[in-house]
């Protein structure tokens, strides 16, 4: 299968994009429902606590870069907090179990889900929530929802200072990460690539991941606690990681990206945290 199209700008559209209609639009896949409970399992299974001040998690970092405009000024953040990461973006199967259906155009029940809205992302974090609970997989206090844009990059950089969490080879970055220059010829399952150092896959390309924040232009003013951002009336939301569609520069662990709430396209995805306490 291959993937043609222009090449994406961090801004990803000025309104929902139209998903272009092909076989993989059609392609069916068995039902995962019978295997519901076992996927929920493993989704638990999947996430991996990040205490910062702890062991080898680092109780603050320096967030941005002096790469693009949008990711200035460089600050500080400080996490009070301790929170888990999901391995993994959430996949067909997982979206399918706790939703009821799958949107994605690229099918395949073990791939990233696509074509979902951010409020649609945050429908399925409280659904999820409720169903973890009810099976006892999750604490009455837990909960599970999209990372903030902070909670994301320090997840995303684990430990490093260099624009890639491999380091800052361009060669090397395809042992990470879905992009532009080798996305062609398959679709591929989560975690076929390389993990970060603390064991995340696919935060660099593969899919954009919606984040809780608002959008804002620049960092001035943002919170440095490891909350989201708000911006009054803002339309737009915080996307991050790149895509399979996106240069190597959109997959660096500092390169922020926008688009509407209610874009729904097959470039971005989302992955969730879940956490006790924090913003």
């Amino acid at each position: 299968m291959k993937r043609n199209g222009a090449m994406v700008l961090l801004l990803v559209g000025l309104a929902a994009h139209a998903v272009v209609g092909s076989q993989q639009d059609e392609k069916k896949l068995p039902d995962p429902t019978p295997r519901k409970a076992d996927i929920l399992r493993r989704f638990v299974a999947d996430f991996v606590l990040l205490t910062p001040g702890q062991g080898k998690f680092p109780a603050k970092f320096l967030m941005g870069s002096k790469a693009a405009r949008e990711e200035l000024p460089i600050h500080e953040v400080a996490f009070a907090y301790s929170f888990a990461v999901n391995k993994y973006e959430v996949t067909q199967e997982l979206y399918h179990v706790v939703m009821g259906y799958n949107p994605s155009k690229w099918k395949g029940l073990r791939n990233a889900v696509e074509v979902v809205s951010w409020a649609e992302a945050n429908e399925f974090c409280d659904k999820a929530t409720k169903e973890l609970r009810a099976l006892k997989l999750l604490g009455d206090k837990e909960r599970i929802r999209l990372l903030t844009e902070a909670e994301w990059e320090y997840a995303c950089r684990a430990g490093t200072t260099t624009a890639w969490s491999h380091g800052d080879s361009l060669e090397e970055l395809g042992k990470y990460c879905w992009y532009s220059a080798n996305s062609a010829g398959f679709d591929p399952p989560v975690g076929e690539k390389a993990a970060n150092p603390w064991g995340l896959f696919d935060m660099h390309g593969y899919n954009w991941e919606w984040v809780a924040d608002d959008w804002a232009p620049d960092y001035q003013g943002a919170p440095t606690d490891g909350s989201a951002r708000r911006v009054p009336k803002a339309k737009e939301r915080v996307i991050r990681g790149g895509s399979w569609n996106d240069s190597a520069d959109a997959a660096r662990c500092a390169a922020r990206g926008r688009a509407p709430a209610e874009t729904r396209n097959d470039k971005i995805g989302f992955r969730c945290a879940k956490a006790a306490d924090g913003p």
